[in-house]
């Protein structure tokens, strides 16, 4: 399945959630991520947190969402970007309230992170088995 990751800038959270669910997911399943309003590049504190883990976004550019990405996806999991996410029917919708981590102290990215890699790999494990249904709109 295509998992789209959506959030305003995407230079945080969606960067992170693209990036860990690859992971998560092992090749069975493939993600894009974009932003509603795409920010110049990858926030420097998301590139330090995730560099702990070994995952280099460094050289991700953010990307702006178009209508293509929301037809690509099975599934699009919706991270603050409000009525700017493209609706299309037969998608499932998924949305996270997390917490921007731009310009927040590394401790709190690391949490938003490391919640972030929770739902991911949830999410990865429910497409994988039955499906998990919560959060679909």
């Amino acid at each position: 399945m295509n998992v789209l990751f959506v959030c305003v800038q995407n230079a945080g959270r969606s960067q992170i959630a693209a990036a860990l669910f690859d992971r998560a997911a092992a090749g069975a399943h493939a993600a894009r991520s974009a932003g509603s309003s795409p920010a110049r590049r990858v926030h420097p504190e998301v590139v330090e947190v995730m560099s702990e883990l070994g995952v280099d976004l460094s050289g991700r550019v953010p990307h702006l969402l178009e209508r293509a990405d929301a037809e690509w996806a099975d599934v699009v999991v919706t991270m603050g970007c409000g009525d700017a996410c493209p609706y299309l029917p037969g998608k499932r919708y998924v949305d996270w309230q997390l917490e921007d981590p731009h310009g927040r102290p590394l401790e709190r990215v690391r949490e938003i992170r490391d919640e972030i890699d929770r739902r991911v790999r949830e999410l990865a494990e429910g497409l994988d088995g039955a499906g998990d249904r919560s959060g679909a709109r």
